[in-house]
Formats: structure tokens, C-alpha cells, sequence
């Protein structure tokens, strides 16, 4: 019995051997050897694996970085959330220079506050924007806007962005913010965009995606852009373009003049970093001064739900005959329909009454 247990351990043991050494053999053969400059670069890089370089994740911008550094230059390679700092400091590593790239930002491309933007719905589902985007268009008249969910707040990893309780919009703090773009891929209405900013992170921007009609897009929302063509009149760098009733500004032909500003008369172009133009309310009914006349003119609503106030039916029309003989309270038509009939024999024609009363009519006698 002893010595079975013993050949069975000897064994054992001799196959655990032999496999090890096999596996130190192909290990030695097969090894990757890394150079030591990738673990140093990704020491520099800030580990946040937001992917706005373009690479799964640090690791593989260190990668990059390397290789690049052996071809001369790092010129193509940005590090969204390090910045230019950053990138410098790797430069400096691998004994190359590091080009200047230009800040970017990501803003939020919609004014559509609670107050601007009025809710006709309750949402009462999962809060996540995706799911609501693909359930209802939204609490409000506007399909393009801001869902108010938050979704772009858990994809920041640098804490840039927060929702406003009392706007129900997404802020970004641009002091945090390096345009690394999680936000704006977790946006399933594509309203955060990362632009192009001077050094000063400033930069103008039209605060809307609403791409209906003027007229629709003003019931929705009073910052809405009704594509007037305004602000493209006034740009004096053709960095404007209209389409598909939505104004666009070019960052990189801007020179922040701030002319669309003032023409925009739905104030929806701002300047970021800088106060906002003050709206004229119109959803509630205003008076205008007529400069002819010296009279007072009432101005319509405009940004008021159709369903807000009740419906005013008026009937302009004439009444029938025998709508007129109700009212008079003949309610027996007998006699009527007899003379009528006697009256009209001499040109041989002859008249039923017989049909069943109009709804007017069986209103009229409160029926």
C-alpha cells in the first residue's frame, strides 16, 4: 500500500516538473518585450480612460505615444483630458515637440429651461435619457431638446457637468471640462457639442437644435431658432449658415464680434463665458404702443398650449326655418307642413317632413 502512494506522489511530481519546465521554456520564447517608456508615459497621462484620444483608454495612448515619438513627432496625438500641459510633459520624456492644439469645450446646444420651454407631459419612467428618447418625445412641445435625465453627468468622469434643479438643463463648468466628448456620445439627441473655443474658453454658440419651423419652433420654446437668416445677414466672416430652419456658427471662422447676438431676436445665439441677452417675455399677452395712432394694440400669445385656455365655439350662422319655429315654441310641425303643402300644389310639388330632427334642433328643444 505504501509503495503505491509513493509511485503515485514520484509521478505526480514528474509531470508537475516537466509541465513547468515546458511553460519557462515557451514563456522565454514568446515573451513581448515592452518598452519601459510606455509605463512612464502612462504615469504622466491623468488615467481617466475617457477615450477622447481616440485609444481604449490611457494604456493605449501611451502605446501610441511611443511609437509616434519614434517616427519624430507627436503632432497628431492629443490627450483631451491632460491637455496641451500634459502632452508637453511627454514630449519632454521622449525627446520630442509636442504641437499646440486648441482648446474644445463641450456645450450644450439648448436654452429649453422650464421657464423658456414649458412641460404639457409627465414622464413616469426609467430616468435615463436614451430610454425616454426612444419611449416619447419628451415632457415638453419640443422633440429636439434637452430630456433633463442626466446621462451626460454620469458619463463625465471629471465631474464637469451637473444638472441645474431650477433650469432642468445640464451645466458644464469649463474649468473642468477638456472636451474629452463622453458627454456628447452618451446624448441621445446629439445637442452637446464639443467646439472649438479661443484660450479664454469662449466662443459663440447657437443655444438650439430645433430644426421646425419658425412658427412651430416659437410655440415649443421662446429661444428657439426660427431660422430667419438674421445673424448669417449681419456675420461679417461668412461663418454663419442656415439649414434646415437652424442657424449654425463656424468656430473656426468666428472672430466673436457678437453682431448675430444682437440680431438674433429670439436670443438664442450666445457668447459662452458671458452674460446672456435678456429676453422680452411674449407668453403672456403684451401691449404695444402704436407710434401712428397713439393706441394701445394687443399682441397675441405666442408660447401658450393650444389646450391652456377653454375653446370658444360661436355659430355666425343663420338659423333654419325650422330651427326659427322652435325657438318661437311650435313644436308641432303638422300644421305647418300642410299649409306649406297647400300652398305649393298649384306647381305639383309635395314635401315630406318626416326625416328625423337636426342635433340643433333637438338642442334647441333640450333633447
Amino acid at each position: 500500500m505504501i509503495e503505491v502512494i509513493l509511485i503515485t506522489v514520484a509521478v505526480l511530481g514528474t509531470i508537475g516538473l516537466v509541465a513547468a519546465l515546458v511553460l519557462f521554456i515557451i514563456a522565454k520564447l514568446f515573451t513581448v518585450k515592452e518598452d519601459p517608456r510606455i509605463a512612464q508615459v502612462n504615469e504622466l497621462l491623468p488615467g481617466a480612460n475617457c477615450g477622447g484620444c481616440g485609444f481604449p483608454g490611457c494604456s493605449g495612448m501611451a502605446v501610441a505615444c511611443v511609437k509616434a515619438a519614434d517616427e519624430g513627432s507627436l503632432e497628431d496625438l492629443k490627450c483631451p483630458a491632460g491637455g496641451n500641459e500634459c502632452m508637453k510633459q511627454i514630449a519632454a520624456l521622449l525627446g520630442v515637440e509636442a504641437k499646440e492644439h486648441a482648446a474644445k469645450v463641450a456645450v450644450i446646444r439648448c436654452n429649453g429651461t422650464c421657464e423658456n420651454r414649458p412641460h404639457v407631459i409627465k414622464y413616469d419612467g426609467a430616468l435615463n435619457c436614451r430610454i425616454a428618447h426612444s419611449t416619447c418625445q419628451g415632457e415638453t412641445l419640443c422633440q429636439y431638446g434637452c430630456l433633463g435625465c442626466g446621462d451626460c453627468v454620469s458619463a463625465c468622469s471629471f465631474g464637469a457637468i451637473k444638472m441645474n434643479t431650477e433650469t432642468g438643463l445640464p451645466e458644464v463648468d469649463y474649468d473642468k471640462c477638456g472636451g474629452c466628448g463622453s458627454c456628447a456620445k452618451s446624448c441621445p439627441r446629439n445637442i452637446i457639442e464639443i467646439r472649438l473655443v479661443d484660450k479664454d474658453k469662449t466662443g459663440m454658440v447657437v443655444e438650439c437644435v430645433n430644426k421646425d419651423k419658425g412658427a412651430v419652433a416659437k410655440k415649443a420654446c421662446l429661444t428657439a431658432c426660427i431660422g430667419c437668416g438674421k445673424c448669417a445677414q449681419v456675420c461679417g466672416s461668412d461663418a454663419i449658415t442656415i439649414e434646415n430652419n437652424l442657424a449654425y456658427i463656424d468656430a473656426e471662422k468666428c472672430t466673436l464680434c457678437r453682431a448675430c447676438e444682437e440680431a438674433c431676436p429670439s436670443a438664442s445665439i450666445i457668447m459662452l463665458g458671458k452674460p446672456r441677452k435678456e429676453i422680452k417675455k411674449n407668453n403672456a399677452t403684451a401691449k404695444k404702443a402704436d407710434s401712428n395712432t397713439n393706441t394701445v394694440k394687443e399682441i397675441k400669445t405666442t408660447n401658450v398650449r393650444p389646450y391652456s385656455s377653454p375653446i370658444k365655439i360661436s355659430f355666425e350662422a343663420p338659423l333654419l326655418p325650422s330651427q326659427q319655429y322652435l325657438l318661437a315654441g311650435v313644436v308641432d310641425l303638422t300644421p305647418i307642413a300642410q299649409a306649406t303643402v297647400s300652398d305649393n300644389q298649384q306647381n305639383s310639388k309635395t314635401h315630406s317632413y318626416d326625416a328625423p330632427l337636426l342635433p340643433s334642433q333637438q338642442i334647441l328643444l333640450g333633447k
